[in-house]
Parts: structure tokens; C-alpha cells; sequence
């Protein structure tokens, strides 16, 4: 019990001693200020053009001191800055072609430019003229025609009206929609399809037609009468967009005859009017013809004198009107020039 006492004993002064120890090693008076101490003054502020003084290095720690702080500039920093172009704006890139000629030294050729069209001469608009007859004619595109006359998107042409035709316009002839003279200086090749030819002379060799009979129609000086009977398809007169139509179609069953209108001479028979199909023109007197377009066959031939009444071909399918037809034309020279007439204007009721 006695040797338990002196142990602790002998612990509690062994504590007092380290107690001793550790105290005799603390500072007398703490190592920092624990008093409020007022705030440093701010250094002054000096204008733009007046040079501040260096801070003394005393006491600087580092990359700052607390002591002085450099003036804020009196205005935003300003100076050229070079421009550029802009960045290309987020979405799908445009189409490059792959690297390839071009990094051995070729430029790509610019892009190619629709050239203008080179205008030729005039052509004077006839009654009965069309803009896609005059195409036809001169081998010319009618959007062609309608670029270099500023025809707008009606296309209208009116007679006396002139239409400039491009450098390169040939003149082939033989379209009833665009019956006025050559301009001069329009090539005409030797192939092209010359114009109707005049009534021979009488001759001995060849029996001429028989007059016409004494009622004829005073104010046609020429009786014309139906080639076929059948309905009115289409008539006379604007179709729009620049186009006319210079007969009428008249439907019929296929192969039905059709009859020469009045006495005269065949003065041309074939395919080769653009958008006529076959067809066979009569030449009557006074001035008079007749056209007989889209037949689906042909009994004449050129030179041919025929009657009134007599057959000259059969009813077609080509003139476009969902069923057979044909397409009729009466025509009037007048001092030379061909004018379209109305067939309902002439034709008996």
C-alpha cells in the first residue's frame, strides 16, 4: 500500500515539473498585434500626364505592397486594331473540292457567265404572226426573242411591230405564223423551204380551173365552202402568251375526206411547217389561199389544179386536240403581204 502512494507520488511531481517547463518556454507577450490598428492611407492619385513616384522598396514582399497602389488609367487604351474576316458562322460548310491540281501550282478557272446574245437584224411583225412562229422560222429560241426585245411574260407582238432577231438567226421560211419578208442580212440557206408559188399561166398543156360560179360571195370574190363538217375545237384569234391561232380545228372522225374549198391550184403539199404536220395549200383566185394542216394523209400534189368539193386528204390525229381533226386557214394577199382571215368570217353558215 505504501510503495502504490510513493508511485504516484513520484508521477504528480514528474507532471509539475513538465507543467514548469512548457510555461518557462511561451512568449511573454504574443508575437502579433491583438490591438486594432488603424488602415494604411491609400497613396495619392496622380493625373495621366504626371509621373508617379516609385514606391520604396522597403518593406515590398512579392509582387504587390500594400502601402501604394498604381493609379487606374484616366481612359480605356485606344489603338488601330486590323481587321479580318469574319469567322464563317456555325452550320453546314459549302462544298470544297479536295485538294488536288491546285496544290501543284493550277488555279481553278472562275466560273463561266451566260453570254449575251449578239442582235442581228429586224424582223417586221405581219398580222396573224406569232412569236413562236417567228422562232420557228429564224431557228431561234422565244425566250431568245422575248431577252432581246424586253417582250415581258406575255410575250404580246403586234403587226408593224419590228422584233430584233439574234446574230446567228437562219432563216428557213415556210411558217404561216411568221409570213413577212427576209430582214436583209439574215443568212437563208439554200435547203429552205421556198414560199408557195404563184398560179401558172394558162397553157395549152394544162386545163385551167374553171371559173367560179356566179353566186360567189361579192365580198370574198371567191366562194369558200367547209373542207369538213364537224365541231368548232378551236377558233380564231389569241390563244395568250403571244400566241395566235390563225384557222380553226375542226374534229371529225378519223379518215374522213377532206374537200378543197374552192377551185384552185396546189401550191404546196408536205410535213415540213413546224407544227403544221401534213399539209396541203390551196392557191385560189384573187388573192385567195387555203390551208389544210394536220391531215393524216394526202391524194394532191404540188401543181395540181383541183375542184371545189374535190378530195384532197383525210382527217389526222396530230393537231393536238384529244381527238381527230384538222386545222383550217384562210388567207388574203394584200399588196403582196398574206393576211389571216377568220374561216367563220367566210365560210357559208
Amino acid at each position: 500500500m505504501i510503495g502504490i502512494r510513493a508511485g504516484l507520488k513520484a508521477l504528480a511531481v514528474m507532471g509539475a515539473m513538465s507543467l514548469v517547463a512548457a510555461c518557462a518556454s511561451y512568449p511573454a507577450e504574443p508575437r502579433y498585434s491583438i490591438h486594432a490598428e488603424p488602415a494604411p492611407a491609400r497613396a495619392p492619385v496622380y493625373p495621366a500626364t504626371a509621373a508617379a513616384p516609385a514606391p520604396s522598396g522597403e518593406g515590398v514582399r512579392g509582387a504587390t505592397n500594400p502601402a501604394w497602389e498604381a493609379p487606374p488609367p484616366s481612359t480605356a487604351p485606344v489603338g488601330e486594331i486590323e481587321g479580318g474576316a469574319l469567322d464563317t458562322p456555325a452550320g453546314p460548310r459549302p462544298y470544297q473540292p479536295a485538294a488536288g491540281p491546285a496544290e501543284e501550282g493550277f488555279s481553278a478557272p472562275p466560273p463561266a457567265s451566260a453570254a449575251p446574245v449578239a442582235a442581228g437584224a429586224a424582223y417586221e411583225i405581219q398580222p396573224g404572226d406569232t412569236i413562236s412562229g417567228i422562232g420557228r422560222r429564224f431557228q431561234t429560241p422565244v425566250q431568245t426573242l422575248i431577252d432581246l426585245n424586253g417582250l415581258g411574260p406575255r410575250a404580246d407582238v403586234s403587226p408593224g411591230q419590228r422584233i430584233i432577231l439574234p446574230a446567228t438567226a437562219v432563216d428557213i421560211g415556210g411558217d404561216p405564223y411568221a409570213t413577212g419578208p427576209s430582214p436583209s442580212g439574215v443568212y437563208v440557206p439554200d435547203e429552205g423551204t421556198p414560199p408557195p408559188p404563184p398560179p401558172p399561166p394558162p397553157s395549152g398543156n394544162v386545163a385551167s380551173p374553171p371559173p367560179p360560179p356566179a353566186d360567189a360571195a361579192a365580198a370574198t370574190g371567191v366562194a369558200l365552202d367547209w373542207p369538213v363538217r364537224g365541231d368548232i375545237l378551236r377558233r380564231f384569234g389569241p390563244v395568250g402568251m403571244g400566241e395566235r391561232n390563225n384557222g380553226i380545228n375542226i374534229g371529225a372522225a378519223q379518215g374522213t375526206e377532206v374537200r378543197a374549198s374552192a377551185w384552185g391550184t396546189v401550191g404546196y403539199v408536205g410535213d415540213d411547217l413546224a407544227g403544221q404536220g401534213l399539209t396541203v395549200l390551196i392557191v385560189h383566185r384573187d388573192g385567195w389561199r387555203s390551208v389544210y394542216g394536220h391531215l393524216g394523209s394526202a391524194t394532191v400534189r404540188d401543181g395540181d389544179d383541183v375542184q371545189a368539193g374535190q378530195a384532197i386528204g383525210t382527217v389526222g390525229t396530230t393537231a393536238g386536240d384529244g381527238r381527230p381533226s384538222i386545222h383550217f386557214e384562210t388567207w388574203r394577199m394584200r399588196a403582196d403581204e398574206p393576211t389571216a382571215v377568220d374561216p367563220l368570217s367566210v365560210l357559208p353558215r
